[in-house]
């Protein structure tokens, strides 16, 4: 039994806000409520390590194009990005049960859709219904556990959180890599349905209703000035890896998102009912999670769109093999991260979040040389195993410090800020470096081809450094695999670059102390 906490319901109407101040509510219940936000959210989790394995058979499947390959991961973030703030602040003032259900089925519904896609459009189309499910489901799923667990044990609660989510998620490339070789890319969706099923059945038994007595009408209008400003921001510089960063559509594209982009700031600073209160960046470590957030979700986001690419168009790699590469990496953050949300909540989270992204840095760096190189067991593996020692320390204590800075009433909200920085850093991350790895593409492929005797005609497209021919011969497909080992290692470099900048800031912002269950009086007053 939970014992601490015994503040009263506001009204008859509204539950709770918290589990802990139920006095039947039991340990087994608690857990039963954590593995249904785990369940849940391992299908966000799930879907975008699966995918990025499947890109390059989808890509031939349905001859796409770069962009649109690019697309089929940006619809994706782009909606998650831009509504998780939103699907926070609903889960606090319609119920968090209520929206993780409805999250749940909306994702159901594009996972099926994407799974029959007939084309690329139809598929970006599908993705980006997942993204709206993936909004309401992830920030319910941690406001769920806010609810559930006192604060002095909610730290330990998230990290459970991560690590099952991860374990549930390892085998996701695997199984996808190897249903990509035996049946079709397509079938990697439909993985989504027995784990949709399972979890809803489970959150009917075991998760109560929450909310914030004091929540806000959602913010339509800011909702609408991200989505669009993120979506014409995305679109401009996906072009620009195709027709550079002078194409006056490109330059009119991101002109429009800087206006959008404002105005979501000015709307949000007088709206009584902003999706991201401004008052609410007043807190310290929050302002400082979030940033440190931003840098290492690019880096990561980054790192995993291209790493498949690598293996399987350079090194031959199957999609089951590219998948299995990397298995290493979500059982070691599924097995630690437990353990290091118990340490955060025993030291604070500054020596981790310092600590974790400078290994995780170190990381990147292994894997740019490692995955160029592509000997598995001497490189990539030692390589991804480093890397995810960082992630470990990182993400458990960054979501308690994320959670810890508000007011627990404000979890929903709190949870979407930051989960919307993640999926719009993995948006930007997309985005930004493809532009990069084309650049570095079509630098090293003409000086390349210029020293050789192989006809400039004959040269990839420009634009195409995602869409090179595997089946090229001699000294064009020497070239090529010498082209995308560059611009791979280019775009390594610049995740391993984001990620030390995490540490900086975690070093420089972060306070100085012990965790400690509660909030104190100073972030509640900064909660918003």
């Amino acid at each position: 039994m939970i014992g601490a906490q015994q503040a009263p319901c506001e009204t008859a109407a509204i539950r709770c806000t918290a589990l802990a101040e139920g006095p039947a509510t039991t340990r087994t219940r608690r857990r039963l409520v954590l593995a249904a936000t785990v369940l849940g959210s391992s299908l966000a989790f799930l879907d975008s390590s699966v995918v990025n394995v499947a890109l390059p058979a989808l890509q031939r499947d349905l001859q796409a194009s770069a962009a649109a390959v690019q697309w089929v991961m940006n619809a994706y973030l782009l909606l998650l990005g831009s509504l998780v703030l939103i699907g926070g602040a609903a889960a606090d003032r319609f119920g968090r049960r209520r929206i993780f259900v409805l999250g749940i089925a909306i994702f159901t519904a594009g996972s099926t859709a994407c799974g029959l896609a007939p084309d690329a459009t139809v598929l970006v189309a599908a993705r980006a219904v997942q993204g709206i499910g993936a909004a309401l489901l992830t920030p319910a799923s941690l406001a769920i556990i806010g609810a559930a667990y006192p604060p002095a044990e909610r730290g330990r609660a998230i990290g459970a959180w991560a690590g099952f989510a991860s374990l549930t998620a390892a085998a996701g490339p695997v199984v996808g890599g190897w249903l990509v070789d035996v049946a079709s890319w397509r079938a990697i969706f439909f993985l989504n349905l027995p784990l949709a099923v399972g979890t809803l059945v489970l959150t009917a038994y075991a998760v109560p209703e929450s909310r914030a007595p004091d929540a806000k009408p959602l913010d339509i209008r800011g909702a609408i000035l991200v989505a669009a400003g993120l979506g014409l921001l995305t679109w401009g510089l996906t072009r620009a890896a195709e027709r550079g960063l002078a194409d006056p559509a490109v330059l009119a594209a991101v002109t429009a998102a800087a206006l959008l982009l404002t105005g979501f700031v000015a709307v949000e600073a007088r709206a009584l009912n902003a999706m991201a209160p401004l008052a609410i960046f007043r807190s310290r470590d929050f302002v400082a999670a979030n940033l440190l957030t931003l840098f290492l979700y690019f880096a990561l986001g980054g790192a995993f769109f291209f790493l498949p690419f690598e293996l399987i168009r350079v090194h031959g790699y199957s999609a089951s093999e590219a998948g299995a590469a990397l298995l290493p990496f979500s059982l070691v953050m599924g097995s630690l991260s437990t353990l290091a949300g118990r340490i955060a909540d025993r030291i604070g989270p500054r020596l981790p979040l310092t600590l974790g992204p400078l290994i995780a840095a170190a990381g990147f760096v292994a894997l740019a040389w490692a995955g160029a190189a592509g000997d598995y067991w001497r490189g990539l593996l030692p390589a991804t195993l480093v890397l995810a020692i960082g992630l470990v320390l990182s993400v458990a204590p960054l979501t308690t410090t994320v959670m810890g800075a508000v007011d627990p009433g404000h979890a929903g909200t709190a949870s979407g800020i930051n989960n919307a920085v993640a999926r719009i850093a993995g948006l930007l991350a997309v985005a930004v470096l493809s532009l990069v790895f084309q650049a570095r593409f079509d630098v090293t492929i003409d000086r390349r081809i210029a020293a050789s005797a192989a006809p400039e005609t004959k040269r990839p497209p420009a634009g195409g450094g995602l869409t090179i021919e595997p089946e090229a011969t001699g000294e064009i497909a020497t070239a090529q695999r010498e082209a995308l080992n560059d611009a791979y290692l280019t775009v390594m470099l610049c995740a391993a670059g984001c990620a030390a900048a995490g540490s900086a800031i975690a070093g420089l912002l972060l306070r100085p102390r012990r965790a400690r269950p509660g909030v104190s009086q100073e972030e509640k007053g900064h909660s918003g």
